[in-house]
């Protein structure tokens, strides 16, 4: 099945998203207590089309554009983190879906326009080579979304001593392990998933190192610009978003929160005319602006890219695993200021703040993420050395 879609424009999906939030932010509390996504959030953003920002047109799809992507899910994750992250994760590995064969995808998309693909590059398993395919076995930990997913992605060694291969599964050929028990993210029911001999046909499996050499196996899609971007860079557009929506949402909370408060055990019976207030939202405010000014060029270089066609050198990869460091770094540092300075209310899990904290926390740790290895990764470039990860 083939459809083509007019993609909405930025300030159209943008709008939607909000649209989205009153609801996100409802049922927040029921997300971090059930750690998943309610069948009526799923709905919402179904309806919405947001699902459809990187599935391909010729299924529907509206293969938006990387600032589409920051700000959309910047909007998402002012309703609920959780929610956000899902939705990065499936705009990023619907579009690494597009980079299967033809004959894949139209097992994947043919049949419904609203699959939604998860997944992780992590190796946790073995696969065996057999007549027609591979059989995969082993257990993969930190798969976000997949409760609510139809495929996944999955990374393992292959017995051969080939390397390591990656293969698009369908969830119900996994057996899921309910161990998400976390303190952030917690409504992203990243449980584990175990495979026990699970037959993967021949062209749904590739060599995972293909994806960051020859990527895409589409013949429609590899003539599309947008799938010549390094996968990482497409990562860094997906999951930058998120984490500048968390710090606007807290800094808007805080501000909303000051009126009638007091600091206690001072003598400032008006934390807003207080001047250390106004240090702490001006640092703040600065910061957030930073990580959106950063995640913005970032994303509009990618544009920009895609336009004149140019292949992306290694220190452009590498500066892409940096900004996403870097946006991170900067956001946590914002949270960080306006939970201190939000008093001992705020630890009520009705305010958001501090279950913002703990979500933008655990997203700067993720291996992909982290600050201190991102960065770490570009001052040894500079310092002439190669990198020290295939990873970009």
């Amino acid at each position: 099945m083939v459809l083509q879609t007019k993609t909405p424009s930025r300030v159209e999906l943008v709008k939607r998203a909000a649209d989205v939030v009153p609801l996100l932010r409802e049922r927040s509390l029921w997300i971090d207590e059930n750690r998943r996504l309610p069948d009526d959030v799923i709905a919402a953003l179904e309806d919405s089309g947001l699902l459809k920002m990187q599935l391909p047109t010729q299924y529907g799809g509206y293969e938006s554009d990387a600032r589409s992507l920051v700000d959309v899910h910047a909007e998402l994750a002012k309703g609920d983190n959780s929610a956000a992250f899902c939705v990065s994760v499936w705009a990023l590995l619907n579009w690494m879906a597009g980079l299967w064969p033809d004959s894949v995808q139209e097992e994947v998309f043919g049949a419904n326009p609203n699959a939604r693909v998860c997944g992780t590059l992590a190796l946790g398993g073995t696969a065996a080579r057999v007549d027609g395919g591979w059989l995969f076995n082993g257990s993969w930990r930190f798969n976000s979304a997949v409760l609510h997913s139809h495929w996944k992605i999955t990374a393992a060694m292959a017995d051969d001593g080939s390397g390591p291969v990656t293969a698009l599964i369908p969830v119900p050929d996994f057996r899921i392990v309910d161990d998400w028990h976390t303190n952030g993210l917690p409504g992203s029911g990243s449980v584990t998933t175990v495979a026990e001999n699970v037959f993967v046909p021949a062209e749904r499996v590739i060599a995972t190192m293909d994806f960051f050499t020859d990527q895409c196996k589409s013949e429609t899609n590899k003539v599309k610009p947008g799938y010549q971007v390094p996968m990482l860079v497409t990562s860094t557009a997906a999951t930058a978003g998120q984490l500048i929506g968390s710090a606007k949402y807290v800094l808007e909370t805080f501000l909303d929160r000051l009126d009638g408060r007091s600091i206690t055990y001072t003598d400032y019976t008006s934390q807003r005319e207080a001047p250390v207030t106004h240090l702490q939202v001006g640092e703040a405010a600065l910061l957030i602006e930073e990580a959106e000014t950063r995640a913005h060029l970032f994303a509009d270089l990618i544009t920009e890219k895609m336009r004149t066609n140019e292949e992306w050198t290694q220190q452009e990869r590498v500066r892409s695993r940096v900004q996403l460091g870097r946006v991170a770094q900067l956001c946590k540092q914002a949270v960080d200021i306006i939970a201190m300075a939000s008093g001992g209310s705020s630890i009520f899990r009705e305010v958001p703040i501090t279950r913002v904290q703990r979500d933008v926390h655990a997203v700067s740790i993720h291996a992909l993420t982290h600050p201190g290895t991102n960065i770490e990764l570009y001052g040894r470039v500079l310092c002439g050395l190669e990198p020290n990860t295939p990873y970009l």
